[in-house]
């Protein structure tokens, strides 16, 4: 069991908070005029997504959760769940979806992820920091609309929409950043 001050708490860590891990969502420092500083803390349960708040004070200890990596596929999502497998075992492990939240959008079979563990139970994922995916809905571009980077809405393979320069076309397989869902370029084929 390790630990840490409150004041060192990260966004996108885990943590042991009443005997179960958080996924840490957000962090707040606040140093009031009076009295110690403190940490305000926004997370979720990795057992049952539910959203929680916590301040502690910014020199309490925290148990950190003993979390592992693995190297895993994603293989496909059924709503509630999100499967993935090993592919030098092929076990197979489930990761609720509330945990993977907005990222499913990003997911296409057979990409390489890592799985988060703690306890032998997959709690959370890393997902690549960008993907490739094919645009399956562009409209034209409309004449005129040629100032500052214009950008139109795109619809991707997995359902998602995102805003994209107006030379993209359906077919076209552009780059996509995960963790702020923005273009990043198009895609040579």
């Amino acid at each position: 069991m390790s630990t840490i001050n409150a004041g060192n708490i990260t966004k996108g860590s885990f943590i042991i908070y009443k005997g179960t891990p958080h996924y840490v969502i957000k962090t707040d420092f606040m140093s009031p005029g009076k009295g110690s500083p403190i940490m305000r803390i926004k997370m979720k349960s990795a057992v049952t997504g539910a959203a929680s708040e916590f301040t502690y004070k910014s020199n309490e200890q925290v148990e950190v959760a003993d979390v592992t990596k693995k190297d895993m596929l994603f293989l496909y999502s059924d709503g509630s769940e999100v499967v993935f497998m090993d592919p030098r075992t092929y076990d197979q492990a489930s990761v609720p979806a509330a945990l993977v939240e907005n990222k499913i959008g990003y997911l296409i079979p057979n990409q390489k992820c890592i799985v988060l563990w703690h306890d032998e139970a997959a709690i959370g994922v890393e997902i690549p920091p960008n993907v490739v995916l094919t645009v399956t809905e562009a409209h034209e571009a409309i004449a005129g609309n040629r100032v500052n980077a214009p950008k139109k809405p795109v619809k991707l393979e997995t359902g998602i929409e995102i805003q994209a320069p107006i030379f993209i076309k359906t077919g076209d397989k552009i780059s996509v950043d995960t963790s702020t869902g923005t273009y990043l370029s198009r895609v040579n084929q």
